[in-house]
């Protein structure tokens, strides 16, 4: 069984505070590289958010590394081409999503490349509205729905 992260449970995963982490890092523990992947989006947006996380002291620059290089070791990281990238825009434009929607769109365009079983993302509606083809792949870590 393939499965693909998204962002917001690595991010949960790294962050022990977060009310999700025993959860995510459950998840994420379990996998390997035959058996999990990203969108490269994704990694950038653990590290963004791991720098700027609303704590008195965020993780520092360069432990915010360590979780990248940690995803790296552990899951299969999906690059979109050029021509995919331009389509998933295309797409979101067809379907009138604006903003930071399209960055979203970009990770399901890499989730669909991915062949993933099982898309875990704790924003399971939001991700089923990006990506409605992929709708019944979507759920949050442990749940085998939830909608």
């Amino acid at each position: 069984m393939r499965v693909f992260l998204d962002s917001s449970v690595m991010i949960a995963a790294f962050w022990g505070d977060h009310a999700d982490h025993d959860r995510s890092l459950r998840v994420f523990a379990e996998l390997n590289r035959q058996t999990g992947s990203c969108a490269m989006q994704s990694v950038t947006d653990v590290y963004a958010a791991m720098t700027a996380l609303p704590i008195h002291l965020p993780p520092a620059p360069e432990q915010a590394l360590l979780f990248v290089e940690g995803i790296s070791e552990r899951l299969t990281i999906i690059s979109l081409t050029e021509a995919e990238s331009i389509n998933a825009i295309r797409d979101s434009a067809d379907r009138h999503l604006a903003g930071g929607h399209v960055y979203d769109a970009l990770v399901m365009a890499s989730a669909r490349k991915s062949g993933a079983d099982i898309i875990y993302t704790w924003d399971p509606g939001h991700f089923r509205r990006i990506a409605p083809d992929l709708a019944d792949r979507i759920r949050t870590p442990n749940r085998a729905t939830d909608r």
